[in-house]
């Protein structure tokens, strides 16, 4: 798949497995962490049951975040936010049991896009430092402030529309 990303940055998932007190589903499912590289460890590795809960955490697997210079203004603004955030997107299995790693990213409007594909998983986790800091160094070396240019309606464009229009 090609892509206009300048930068991909290898990031590894930590989701958490719970039980759930529902009679329509056995176990919850949320992005607990992510951490730049990529470990030995092979996709949904449990690394271990918390002691005294009914809670797993598995390592879902790699993933690259892409940084495209046109999406400089949201990283920015992610970073400014006081706690920024990754988005990861988990997609329910044919199983319908568990998830796949779908997507990770720094973007905020593209983390809210990943909210309209129906059964996606979709949660926030906070930005590690490191990720942070290549970020933001993307954001110094690529970022363009373009000025805001509003845009003048043509009047008789509009008027030809509203000519045609019946208040019945």
């Amino acid at each position: 798949m090609r892509t206009t990303a300048l930068a991909h940055i290898a990031v590894g998932v930590v989701v958490e497995r719970r039980r759930a007190r529902s009679s329509w589903a056995n176990f919850l499912w949320r992005p607990l962490s992510v951490f730049v590289g990529s470990p030995a460890a092979a996709p949904w590795t449990p690394l271990g049951p918390e002691a005294g809960t009914e809670t797993t955490a598995f390592y879902a697997g790699q993933a690259a975040v892409e940084l495209h210079r046109t999406e400089t203004a949201n990283y920015r603004d992610n970073l400014a936010s006081g706690s920024p955030a990754v988005w990861v997107a988990l997609r329910p299995t044919a199983s319908g049991s568990s998830y796949e790693l779908a997507a990770v990213t720094v973007d905020p409007a593209e983390g809210e896009g990943f909210t309209d594909a129906g059964n996606n998983l979709v949660d926030q986790v906070p930005m590690p430092d490191e990720l942070a800091e290549i970020v933001r160094q993307f954001v110094v070396r690529h970022h363009v402030d373009r000025p805001f240019i509003k845009r003048k309606r043509d009047g008789k464009a509009f008027a030809r529309g509203i000519q045609g229009a019946s208040c019945d």
